[in-house]
């Protein structure tokens, strides 16, 4: 048994599973917060590496692609403090970090887990039924339908439609982009023989993100479907 406890979260590792518990510090990103306990089997991880830094050092995870439906929704895009394969560590607790990767390679090593892509997802997605507000509206799902409702923020050639119901089997793709600089993000829902070049401000299959504090909450919406 290998573990590491920071502030930033508790990491600990039995020969088979990986399991990674986000901290309760107010630095603790809302992602994190909301995934909460993650079970990471050996299968699933591609490698594993450590940074020290004069301030604070970083254990990362790397993840075979294919293995997990967030990152496979979120395609690299999400911020270093809202990524659950991370972990910040005080210097102090350097060597302990160091360890840590020593016995995950191992095991990792001795039972010759391949890095190439998945076929099928090793872990689960987020847990369903699932909603979040953000931006100008919620998306909700179910398992078999997304709902997205409007806010008082949203266009009105978007929000006259009403509330929009879609069914997964309909669905062709999911997108979440976050915000960056002056461009605004988004989660889009690309629907079966209608496709859509309107921008996510106008499309009423799209939620059009700014770059707020829930925002990267989209992304679970993202992993779901």
């Amino acid at each position: 048994m290998a573990e590491i406890i920071q502030r930033d979260g508790t990491w600990t590792f039995d020969g088979e599973t990986l399991r990674l518990v986000p901290g309760h510090d107010k630095s603790v990103s809302l992602l994190r917060k909301t995934l909460g306990e993650l079970s990471v089997p050996l299968d699933a991880l591609a490698g594993i590496a450590f940074e020290q830094g004069k301030k604070s050092g970083r254990l990362r995870l790397r993840l075979r692609d294919g293995a997990d439906p967030l990152l496979q929704a979120t395609g690299g895009k999400l911020a270093d403090a809202s990524d659950p394969y991370q972990l910040l560590v005080e210097p102090d607790r350097y060597g302990v970090a160091e360890y840590f990767v020593d016995e995950v390679r191992n095991a990792h090593l001795i039972e010759q887990v391949p890095t190439t892509p998945c076929t099928s997802y090793l872990l689960a997605g987020p847990p369903l039924p699932l909603s979040v507000s953000a931006g100008d509206g919620t998306a909700s799902f179910d398992g078999e339908r997304v709902r997205l409702e409007w806010n008082w923020k949203a266009e009105e050639a978007k929000s006259a439609s009403g509330t929009r119901t879609l069914a997964l089997a309909d669905l062709t793709a999911v997108e979440w982009q976050p915000a960056a600089g002056l461009e605004n993000g988004h989660l889009r829902f690309t629907v079966r023989n209608a496709p859509t070049k309107a921008p996510p401000k106008y499309d009423p299959n799209a939620v059009e993100l700014w770059g707020f504090k829930k925002d990267p909450l989209m992304a679970l919406v993202a992993a779901a479907v």
